[in-house]
């Protein structure tokens, strides 16, 4: 079996995974400056051993799963960013590093996993021919770099998160999909519906679109601890896969406190647990070593 088979086969039987925390809001901790509308996605290519060693920390920790640098890789977001040129080495490299980060620590099992996502910093989005087309571009090179799952990170719209799975199914890799609700405040535009981010789609109707559409895993990601569970009521009504939580604390949470609020998700059937902005490296650390959590 390849890793990633033992992994979601390991979920399909009811165990749980832990998988790592946040990337770029760790690179801006760490002092790497910000691309202007590009977030932290030159990471690679102008800081790689601080990268590499924020993926070897979470796989020291415990995490099964690490996650590319690449949510701010797509061609449209480097070419708002001024970066175009760095297309294929960034996302190449990025893949490589967190390769090279499980390779060289002592856990060969863990599954390095390419983010992808339709999010524009710069608010000018191509369109869902261009962004098609750039992901399938994108994730070909992942694959080729090693990368063994496509994450589809911060979907927000329906339509748009479907034109990324298409590119996703050109490859032979398996896909998970994270999905934004509210905003970095954990604010809802009518507090009475979950819905997507920015697009303010219902979160019912995007899950349900996926119902069947060869995804692995349906993940809560980049929402505020403070709506997780009542995106998880939404979810546990209409999704028939496996569950994941990474969820966001801009306002910040004690890694202690985040352990407990996962401990809940857990309880209530979710098989997949990390964290995603504004956590740190000591939040996957609590989880890991929180001794009422049992991984895989």
């Amino acid at each position: 079996m390849t890793r990633y088979s033992e992994l979601i086969a390991a979920v399909r039987r009811g165990e749980k995974i832990l998988i790592d925390g946040a990337t770029g809001s760790e690179m801006e901790r760490r002092g790497i400056p910000e691309h202007d509308n590009g977030w932290y996605g030159a990471a690679a290519l102008t800081h790689p051993q601080i990268l590499r060693s924020v993926h070897a920390e979470y796989i020291e920790m415990g995490s099964q799963l690490v996650v590319s640098n690449t949510f701010a890789t797509h061609r449209s977001v480097l070419r708002d960013a001024g970066a175009e040129a760095d297309f294929e080495p960034l996302n190449r490299l990025s893949v490589q590093l967190a390769r090279e980060a499980r390779e060289n620590g002592e856990r060969p099992n863990v599954v390095v996993g390419a983010s992808v996502s339709h999010w524009s910093f710069s608010g000018d989005n191509p369109s869902l021919d261009d962004l098609e087309r750039g992901a399938r571009e994108q994730m070909a090179i992942m694959a080729d770099a090693g990368a063994e799952l496509i994450v589809l990170e911060m979907m927000v719209s329906i339509d748009r998160m479907h034109r990324l799975l298409a590119a996703a199914h050109s490859t032979d890799l398996p896909v998970w999909v994270g999905l934004s609700v509210g905003d970095e405040e954990g604010m809802l535009p009518d507090p009475a519906v979950m819905t997507l981010r920015d697009f303010d789609e219902p979160l019912g109707e995007a899950i349900d679109s996926l119902n069947g559409a060869g995804v692995d895993l349906l993940s809560i990601m980049h929402t505020d601890v403070d709506l997780v569970d009542a995106c998880l009521d939404v979810a546990f009504e209409r999704w028939d896969g496996p569950l994941g939580v990474y969820a966001h604390s801009w306002r910040g949470i004690d890694p202690a406190d985040y352990a407990v609020r996962a401990k809940g998700w857990l309880d209530r059937g979710v098989s997949v647990i990390g964290g995603c902005c504004g956590t740190l490296p000591e939040h996957v650390a609590a989880l890991s070593k929180n001794p009422s959590l049992t991984f895989r």
